[in-house]
């Protein structure tokens, strides 16, 4: 697990860690916002992902030459972001299905 959090890039994934905690606080105390941090969760995850290849077309066009294979491990690591903050989402998700008031 820590080797995913290290993976994905220390700033991005301790941002998006910040916010998984502000989405349990939020269960617990603005049930409202729940769904509203999950979403800023996944857009934060996305973000890293889509500066993170930015970053990578601008290393990968100026070093000529590069084997598929490095390629698609940068693609592994910028797309962790995007994972977590999806898991993160989904999290939320759960929450608020469960604390949905129930028909009886």
């Amino acid at each position: 697990m820590i080797k995913f959090f290290v993976e994905g890039g220390l700033p991005w994934m301790s941002v998006l860690t910040i916010e998984f905690i502000g989405v349990l606080l939020a269960a617990w105390k603005a049930p409202g916002w729940v769904k509203e941090a999950g979403l800023i969760a996944l857009t934060t995850g996305i973000l890293g992902t889509v500066l993170g290849v930015f970053q990578a077309s601008d290393d990968i066009v100026q070093a000529r030459g590069i084997a598929p294979w490095i390629i698609w491990a940068g693609m592994k690591v910028a797309l962790m972001t995007t994972l977590y903050g999806i898991i993160i989402y989904f999290v939320s998700l759960i929450i608020r299905i469960f604390q949905k008031p129930r028909l009886l």
